[in-house]
């Protein structure tokens, strides 16, 4: 197979992206020829490598390619796995050079490392002028990148804040639990660096009793941009008003409006819960401007144990007269005496 691309890396054959990463930052950072005056050129050579090795692997094409044809297969021009019509579109595909073959173009190690930690590494590799003089690029400048295993820290790549977004929830999806779909247009990177607008559906399984305010978040779901780790995005439970009910925690309170005549003899509440029920609540004591009536486990389900309730609490509204005749007085008067 030539060079051993994983070997280089110190990573196994089923290393993913992340271990990818992992692996050069901590190797680029070791090998850079700035860091090593003493053996500059030995350096240079195995940076250049570490480079060329995660160029390789971190390219889905071109990592197909060398796993099935190695090195050479990979240099030499051979037909990439997947050819056929289609295949001509990916930019490593030359239409000059036959049909569908493939051609390997490395990446400038210094670009690479540009990537990683934010300035050009300047190893000379080019040709071309330095990104920086020797005397900036040097230990100091290093050892602002943090402990020994080459992680950084001053230029590692930030996070791009959180974008929140309102979720309004009727009472009923609250109470009841709701599944919402949410379509979200973001920007990816290809292999290339190439920007393309996409379009996603994402699934919010809404819990019952879940409160105004809950947070679901779908980590990395922003914009990918260069040395940016995409934004996280957060939907916040919005509670929209309800015409019969309002919550207070995990109890419902209802507040229903009876004339005075009511109040004093008796009144019935017929009632549709959230979840389409029939209820009805005889109460037949005397009801006064302050008076509730609690019903347990009506209310809200409680967000760590549904199969548990809140209240539901019944206010009053009581409707006194505007005005009464001297015979309604005197008969009221007469009863509330007796």
């Amino acid at each position: 197979m030539g060079v051993d691309y994983y070997k280089i890396l110190q990573v196994d054959k089923n290393a993913k992206d992340d271990d990818l990463k992992k692996a050069y930052r901590k190797l680029a950072m070791k090998w850079h020829p700035d860091k090593n005056p003493n053996n500059k050129k030995d350096a240079e050579a195995k940076f250049k490598q570490i480079s060329e090795a995660y160029d390789v692997l971190s390219d889905p094409q071109k990592r197909a390619v060398y796993d099935q044809y190695g090195e050479e297969g990979l240099k030499g021009q051979v037909p990439p796995p997947d050819a056929g019509a289609g295949g001509g579109g990916a930019s490593f595909f030359q239409s000059g050079d036959g049909p569908n073959m493939f051609r390997f173009n490395p990446r400038n190690a210094d670009d690479i490392f540009a990537e990683f930690f934010g300035f050009s590494g300047g190893s000379g590799m080019r040709g071309g002028p330095r990104g920086f003089g020797g005397s900036m690029f040097g230990e100091d400048m290093f050892s602002s990148f943090g402990g020994g295993d080459g992680r950084p820290m001053s230029s590692a790549p930030r996070k791009a804040p959180p974008i929140e977004k309102k979720l309004p929830c009727s009472l009923e999806d609250l109470y009841k639990g709701a599944t919402k779909r949410m379509k979200i247009s973001r920007e990816i990177s290809d292999a290339t660096g190439k920007t393309l607008p996409v379009e996603e559906i994402l699934t919010i399984d809404i819990k019952p009793g879940w409160k105004k305010g809950t947070k679901i978040t779908f980590p990395e779901k922003g914009n990918e941009q260069p040395n940016v780790i995409p934004s996280d995005l957060v939907f916040i439970i919005d509670e929209k008003p309800h015409s019969v009910f309002t919550r207070d925690g995990n109890d419902l309170i209802v507040t229903q409006k009876i004339p005075l005549a009511e109040a004093l003899t008796g009144y019935t509440l017929h009632l549709t819960t959230l979840d389409g029920r029939n209820l009805t609540v005889p109460i037949n004591t005397v009801i006064h401007p302050t008076y509730e009536e609690v019903i347990p486990r009506e209310g809200m389900p409680l967000p760590k144990d549904p199969t548990k309730r809140g209240n539901l609490r019944i206010k009053f509204n009581i409707k006194f007269p505007t005005r009464l005749t001297p015979e309604q007085k005197s008969g009221i008067k007469n009863l509330l005496s007796a």
